[in-house]
């Protein structure tokens, strides 16, 4: 059993419960699963209404958290309700804990970046990168996509090098009154690829929510917080985010990114070098365009 207090402070508690699985009895894994299906307002209600949703007793409940390394159920909703305040943290509260920047500026924030990097390799599997790849590599599937207030940037690197690859790619515009055109194309079996990271945007909620409905495949590129909208996700892309400054860092998401470009064109050379020498022949360059 994993003895309470004996993790790291900072450990969030979905990570507890999956480091904890091997000891589970089969009613903690079913409470496991209503806790992380959605996650983590399951765990902010009373324990006697956790514990009739899980169907499972309050005292079940206790031991699981005491299995999880915490001392109660007032620890663990303490610490759910410090993993939401964390996932909203403005530029300015980051700036008020972070410590400076050390030696010369430039090299110490690489590093900083460098060592995020490394840590998103870790977070995704080479099964799941994968699996996602074929995903936005399948021709019979739309892709939309669409990103945050400023992780927009990171969504339509995306939308541009997969439009060169392969036919029927949508980059949804910021202003929503737009949106139903494109939720009205979805159809059952597209994707919706959505890159939204902490002080995450309510209205991206509701649109993977009605994209869901309509039987849209969800693909969520978030922090380790976690966006609401992992509760539609087919598939969830973790990547690290804390730079340790006021400006949280977007590079590990764009390596990511870039790696599944890459990727994909790379599997479907032949298509992707025939569509970008279509793409090519009908640009216009400054000397093409009529005086």
């Amino acid at each position: 059993m994993i003895q309470p207090n004996k993790l790291p402070g900072h450990m969030l508690i979905k990570d507890r419960i999956k480091d904890a699985a091997g000891i589970l009895t089969p009613s903690e894994r079913k409470l496991a699963a209503a806790i992380l299906s959605d996650y983590p307002y399951a765990g902010l209600v009373s324990i006697q209404d956790l514990a009739k949703h899980a169907e499972v007793s309050p005292p079940s409940i206790s031991r699981f958290v005491t299995k999880i390394g915490l001392a109660g159920y007032q620890e663990f909703q303490r610490d759910l309700i410090a993993e939401l305040k964390e996932g909203q943290r403005s530029p300015v509260d980051l700036h008020m804990e972070n410590r400076p920047i050390e030696g010369g500026f430039l090299s110490d924030f690489i590093q900083r970046t460098t060592r995020q990097m490394a840590v998103s390799s870790a977070a995704i599997t080479e099964d799941q990168f994968a699996r996602i790849c074929t995903l936005l590599a399948t021709p019979k599937s739309e892709v939309h996509v669409i990103g945050g207030r400023v992780s927009d940037s990171i969504a339509f690197l995306l939308s541009f090098h997969l439009r060169q690859m392969r036919q029927g790619v949508y980059h949804l515009p910021a202003n929503n009154e737009a949106w139903p055109e494109y939720l009205l194309r979805m159809k059952q079996g597209d994707l919706l690829f959505v890159v939204d990271f902490r002080r995450y945007q309510p209205n991206l909620l509701g649109l993977c929510q009605t994209a869901h409905d309509k039987g849209a495949k969800i693909i969520l590129m978030t922090d380790k917080w976690l966006s609401p909208i992992a509760k539609y996700a087919a598939e969830v892309l973790p990547v690290p985010i804390e730079s340790g400054t006021l400006w949280d860092t977007y590079a590990p998401a764009l390596a990511v990114i870039e790696a599944l470009v890459t990727k994909i064109a790379e599997d479907n050379f032949d298509q992707t070098r025939a569509r970008i020498k279509a793409w090519d022949a009908l640009r216009l360059t400054d000397q093409d365009v009529p005086s």
